[in-house]
């Protein structure tokens, strides 16, 4: 009897509690029940409901709650202490009322006094690294380009990518749609986190012979499906609309790993002529594997390769496989394995290798031993390149240009991520050995808006050049540079206060190099709370402080040249540096931040005079 009447006690206690936190604010009112969990009802509701975000914080579970058990709780990191900005999350359209619960927020959090309804959210751009022609999501986060696909005159890119913050979570595929492959339209995002989880990288097909039966050239999407609870699944969503929206289908997953294995992700179709069948390459922790499909929704095992192969060690992710003439020969032709790895950079954190080989529908051999290692760029900030579907007669791909070691902590809030320029790739010989070459795509001239035609000169210790009078940090450099009996000849990217980014040939040791240790900001970040999802190891942060990983040089072999003068195409952003040499034989790709744009050029030679030959400065923008 004295247990029942505490017990009644303490009930009264938490209702008096429970009508004691709530709150009303402009037709919402906060119920809040301790710390765990708050309740949001709404009234008369507006399109969004705009969220205060605070990085530092830990995730909050906000979700709209309408009854329906396929509901998701997105991690959110409302602010606890200050607001650094917000986020849109949208409420249904046209109801009289919404309720939405928020829970592991404190009930003292500044984010109460600061969630607000809207009916517009402000997408213009605040931040100051926006790059001016990189394709950047408005805002929130985005890292792997997925899904890429053409169809009827449009390039689809769908990209990881959350839409409550900028830091890696709730993983979307995000949407922009292109003509040319360089002015993009941002569209909503295509689909949606769900019960299964985290909708991680993938591929889209367009199903010109019907075989999933969802019409004659149907997008067919294939996806990872990622959670504690189920683990790392295949998963297929169909659009009969030109891919602005997808269902998902009915029966998923489609494929699990046999072997119950943890990292099985990121799957890339393509057909296979000579068995009329869909052909699936997923990553499955250190060796990718192959399954076939004659529906896209039924798919067997065939074979498995890469343990062993490349740089050791690492953990393949984001495939791709393609097949490319030898030097233009159409008679000559071979498959390439696109495999990008976390760690194994030859710079540290992430990176892209490729393997070339013969592919008979059954298993792919390498033609290099294990221990050789391709890298499809030099750079640091290259990664999950993968190609356009359905791009009849060239193979061209798309990478996020980011690092994990720092991706999460760019100095950057509005939007994080950014995609390198789209890439032409290609097949070339040198020294009885088949390389890729990834060249910029010949689309990005149309960002050309001024031309300065600089030349011919003479280097015999430094040669210096003003850029544009209203340079804003968007620009390219095209140069051929002969080094002579130069050691070193190479140029300065600098601004007035002395910050600066060194390109140069290092004839003695056979390098090109780019410096970044000067270029800008060069130290950044705080030590990152780990996300949700423990399984995803490579959204981890595992340092205080970035210098050691941003702040140094990465160098390519000049072997993989031609000869004694090399062709330069040089891309300058707000925040990038791409360099493409001998049409992209070397391609070297990084981010900068520098606290106001280069505005001039330093070119420079040791030991001898060099030359440069039709130097010509274009001024760059959409």
């Amino acid at each position: 009897m004295k247990k029942n009447i505490i017990n009644l006690g303490m009930g009264m206690a938490l209702a008096c509690s429970m009508i004691a936190c709530q709150s009303q604010k402009n037709g919402i009112t906060f119920e809040h029940q301790g710390d765990t969990l708050t309740v949001v009802h709404i009234t008369n509701p507006s399109k969004y409901l705009l969220l205060p975000i605070q990085e530092s914080s830990v995730e909050g579970k906000v979700k709209l709650d309408t009854g329906n058990p396929a509901d998701v709780a997105m991690d959110v990191r409302l602010a606890v202490d200050s607001v650094e900005y917000f986020v849109p999350f949208e409420l249904p359209a046209g109801a009289k009322e919404a309720t939405v619960t928020i829970g592991k927020v404190p009930s003292k959090a500044v984010c109460w006094e600061n969630i607000q309804l809207a009916d517009t959210f402000d997408t213009s751009n605040t931040d100051y690294y926006r790059p001016v022609y990189h394709h950047t999501p408005l805002y929130g986060w985005m890292n792997d380009p997925n899904g890429m696909v053409y169809k009827d005159g449009e390039y689809h890119l769908y990209f990881q990518y959350n839409p409550y913050g900028s830091k890696w979570g709730n993983m979307h595929w995000g949407h922009s749609v292109s003509k040319d492959l360089i002015h993009w339209e941002h569209l909503k995002p295509a689909i949606a986190r769900d019960t299964l989880g985290h909708i991680f990288s993938g591929s889209t097909v367009v199903d010109k012979n019907n075989t999933a039966g969802y019409g004659k050239d149907a997008l067919i999407a294939l996806y990872t499906s990622a959670s504690d609870e189920h683990g790392q699944i295949q998963c297929m969503a169909y659009s009969t609309d030109n891919g602005r929206t997808y269902t998902k289908y009915e029966k998923n997953p489609v494929l699990t790993p046999f072997d119950g294995l943890k990292d099985f992700r990121d799957p890339k179709v393509f057909w296979y002529e000579p068995a009329q069948k869909w052909y699936m390459i997923v990553s499955a922790d250190k060796e990718m594997r192959f399954y076939s499909s004659s529906n896209l929704k039924d798919w067997e095992y065939v074979s498995a390769f890469g343990k062993g192969y490349g740089i050791q060690p690492n953990q393949f992710e984001c495939p791709d496989f393609i097949q490319l003439p030898v030097n233009g020969d159409p008679d000559n032709k071979k498959w390439v394995m696109i495999v990008n790895i976390n760690p194994g950079c030859l710079f540290g954190g992430s990176a892209t290798e490729y393997f070339v080989g013969d592919f008979d529908g059954k298993e792919f051999k390498c033609e290099t031993k294990p221990e050789v290692t391709k890298w499809l760029d030099w750079g640091k900030d290259h990664y999950a390149a993968v190609c356009i579907s359905n791009l009849e007669g060239r193979e061209v791909a798309v990478p996020w240009m980011s690092n994990w070691q720092y991706a999460n902590v760019t100095p950057i809030r509005q939007y994080r991520g950014a995609n390198g320029l789209p890439r032409e790739l290609s097949l070339y010989t040198k020294d009885g050995q088949t390389y890729m070459a990834a060249n910029v795509v010949k689309e990005a001239q149309v960002l050309r808006k001024e031309t300065r035609n600089v030349g011919n000169f003479e280097i015999k210790n430094e040669y210096g050049i003003d850029i544009f009078p209203a340079n804003d940090g968007a620009y390219e450099l095209e140069m051929d540079v002969i080094p002579g009996s130069a050691q070193v000849v190479g140029l300065e990217l600098y601004n007035s206060k002395g910050e600066k980014s060194k390109i140069y040939l290092d004839m003695k040791a056979g390098k090109l190099v780019m410096d970044r240790t000067e270029s800008g900001l060069i130290a950044f970040g705080e030590k990152s709370e780990p996300h949700a999802l423990e399984t995803h190891d490579r959204r981890k942060t595992n340092s205080i402080n970035y210098k050691n990983d941003f702040a140094l040089g990465t160098w390519a072999p000049l072997s993989l040249c031609e000869g004694k003068k090399f062709h330069l195409d040089i891309f300058v952003d707000k925040c990038s540096v791409e360099i493409f040499a001998d049409g992209g034989r070397i391609a070297m790709t990084n981010l900068i931040f520098p606290t106001e744009p280069y505005n001039s050029i330093r070119f420079y030679s040791e030991g001898n005079a060099a030359k440069v030959e039709n130097l010509n400065l274009y001024k760059l923008g959409l």
